[in-house]
């Protein structure tokens, strides 16, 4: 499999968006439009009528709002054009025909794709409230990392959340990327670390060179110190020709040594002297070749331990440990959870050409509640499967096949008081969220003091 080359960026400043939103349904997106007259002083409206006639608008510049009427005969026709545009960063607002809000398989959907509804008859000045409301997620959610999605590549995993552990992560890449000095990535298996590794190489000045992976627990010890620094023709039996190692083949880029300390004790001095004066030998060679590579290392096991045990040297370890990021396991990401869920069902529906299903509730339950023992690995097979599988209008429980599923009332090897914890910051990020970081607007949504709102957000490191 091949790891998608995923991307984000970061950006301190609040960017300036249009007030313009995207028109689709109606028998008539023209005379639709034209229903919301009194709002066009405010808002520039923009009728369209396929995925195709909208991506061709997004080249000229950003659109973040879409407003998308729902009538009873083309429900699904509608749904359709909100999952072929997945993965835009469009806002979609439901605007909802008689009747319509009380089919819960439609609320379901409106959910899914929808960040808010309203219904007819129109009612301008709520309306303009939503638009409002909107306009400010968009605009406060440039200032959070942003994922880029190429369709040339299949998706391993992806880095994607907004819990505090992977916000401090990508502030990480951030910083290290910036300079040339070897960084130890740390974790449990299935939680990312190639990603952050081809992220950190990506916003390096090594980007224009290779990015070359390695995994030291998956070649047999016989064989790592020749695909590590290459071979010499002859120097030992089947060696025909010349080979370059995967440090030489870096050069002038990055490698990353996965599962480092999987890697023979006895080798490990090889990779010192190349830490320290930046040589290769080829096997069967004593010359040394002068190589120009970053190394950054990941394992999930810990590293200080293997060094007081004499698995691991110790001096190599501090070689490798100049910069440090330390990925969460899935289980500790809260809300990320659900979010990485929601994410790559609709990434494998558009993929697999599928109906863009939504979670039932029960759904998004037992995912908030399962350990997930594999990590994001794990996430992204269960949902793989439940897309492609699942018969229903929604994604059941049944259809995710997890191993002994929770009950969704039960937060797996949570406390009472870490589900209130969780809850609690949850509830201050997005109400924070709602008002645009307004806090005497928070405080009175929350029912607290303004002063009790500072001690909270002080609390979840919120500011």
């Amino acid at each position: 499999m091949v790891s998608m080359n995923s991307d984000f960026y970061f950006d301190q400043t609040i960017p300036v968006l249009s007030r313009k939103a995207y028109l689709f349904g109606g028998e008539d997106p023209g005379a639709f439009a034209e229903g919301l007259s009194s709002l066009k002083g405010e808002w520039t409206f923009v009728p369209v009528r396929t995925p195709e006639e909208v991506r061709q608008s997004l080249r000229h510049g950003p659109v973040a709002l879409g407003m998308v009427c729902l009538e009873k005969k083309e429900t699904q026709n509608a749904f359709r054009f909100l999952s072929a545009l997945s993965d835009t960063c469009i806002r979609w607002i439901a605007l909802l025909g008689p009747g319509l809000a009380e089919q819960r398989d439609i609320l379901h959907q409106v959910r899914e794709h929808c960040i808010d509804f309203h219904r007819f008859p129109l009612d301008t000045q709520r309306l303009r409230i939503i638009l409002g409301h909107a306009h400010g997620m968009a605009r406060l959610s440039c200032l959070e990392p942003r994922f880029s999605d190429s369709r040339d590549h299949v998706a391993e995993s992806d880095m994607v959340g907004s819990s505090p552990s992977m916000m401090e992560c990508f502030r990480s890449i951030r910083k290290i990327a910036g300079t040339d000095a070897c960084v130890l990535i740390t974790g449990e298996s299935g939680t990312g670390k190639e990603l952050v590794a081809r992220a950190i190489h990506e916003r390096s000045k090594r980007s224009s060179g290779p990015f070359i992976t390695l995994n030291c627990g998956a070649i047999p010890s016989n064989l790592i110190q020749s695909e590590l620094f290459g071979y010499e023709k002859g120097a030992f039996t089947g060696a025909h020709s010349r080979k370059i190692g995967h440090i030489e083949a870096a050069n002038h880029g990055t490698i990353m040594l996965d599962e480092i300390g999987d890697m023979p004790f006895e080798l490990q001095v090889n990779l010192l002297r190349v830490l320290q004066f930046g040589k290769i030998q080829r096997v069967g060679s004593s010359a040394e070749i002068p190589v120009d590579v970053r190394i950054i290392a990941a394992t999930h096991i810990d590293l200080e331990k293997a060094c007081r045990e004499g698995r691991f040297r110790e001096d190599l370890y501090y070689r490798l440990h100049v910069l440090r990021v330390s990925l969460p396991p899935l289980r500790d990401r809260g809300a990320d959870i659900s979010l990485l869920a929601r994410y790559f069902c609709k990434r494998f529906s558009a993929e697999y050409g599928a109906t863009s299903k939504p979670f039932s509730a029960e759904a998004l339950e037992v995912i908030q509640a399962y350990s997930w023992p594999g990590n994001v690995r794990e996430l992204i097979n269960k949902i793989k499967s439940a897309v492609l599988m699942s018969e229903g209008p929604l994604i059941e429980p049944r259809d995710l096949q997890l191993e002994n599923m929770p009950h969704p009332a039960k937060k797996s090897g949570k406390t009472l008081r870490e589900i209130r914890e969780i809850t609690e910051r949850e509830t201050l990020r997005e109400t924070l969220q709602k008002f645009e970081n307004n806090v005497s607007r928070t405080a009175r949504e929350l029912g607290v003091t303004r002063t009790t709102l500072y001690d909270l957000l002080k609390k979840h490191k919120l500011f």
